[in-house]
């Protein structure tokens, strides 16, 4: 079996600021009219992103200090909204490999975690210094151990926290559904080997 055990992610921040963002201000409705995934990452806050322009400024995912960036940082009540699977696709084919947030939507958490996407809360108070080091160092490290319910940006550190089921799935590896499904799966061909029909 592969192993898809998620014990740590690693790289770098993009600040993402304000609560309630939806899953369709992630990913707008009109983009959803796909047969698969594919393509989802160039439309990810696409409407945020197009006012911003209009107004002459960036959004972070179109700033280039944050390109590359793999942590997101977000405010309370992320991916509220429609249960749409689309807004996570979309943000891990951005490049985003975990999130971490002062809430997240409970819907929004789950499709995350079919992905590997682990979503980890802070308090607002631990949020706002952690968005304050990226944006004066948007190269600084971030680590996060799920493992050890923790999170470091560079010489500093925070707990973080993790409904427990979410993060033996993680650690485990049990999040992901087609690797359990392969695994061993020579004893079903040597099974299928033996049936008379």
């Amino acid at each position: 079996m592969t192993d898809s055990r998620i014990i740590t992610v690693v790289g770098r921040g993009v600040v993402l600021r304000g609560p309630d963002i939806d899953t369709d201000r992630i990913i707008p409705a009109r983009f959803l009219k796909t047969v698969t995934f594919n393509g989802l990452e160039q439309n990810v806050f696409a409407d945020d992103r197009q006012a911003l322009k209009a107004a002459g400024e960036r959004h972070p995912f179109d700033r280039p200090e944050f390109s590359g960036a793999s942590v997101l940082l977000v405010n309370k009540n992320f991916g509220c909204g429609s249960s749409r699977e689309h807004a996570p696709q979309a943000l891990w084919r951005w490049g985003i490999r975990a999130v971490i947030a002062e809430s997240f939507a409970e819907i929004f958490a789950s499709n995350s975690l079919m992905l590997g996407l682990p979503c980890l809360s802070v308090t607002e108070h631990d949020m706002q210094d952690m968005m304050k080091l990226v944006d004066a160092d948007p190269a600084v490290g971030i680590s996060v151990d799920i493992a050890q319910d923790g999170i470091t940006i560079g010489a500093h550190s925070w707990p973080t926290t993790i409904p427990a089921h979410t993060k033996d799935a993680l650690t485990s590896g049990h999040w992901d559904g087609a690797a359990l499904l392969l695994d061993r799966y020579d004893e079903v061909e040597a099974t299928a080997s033996r049936l008379p029909y």
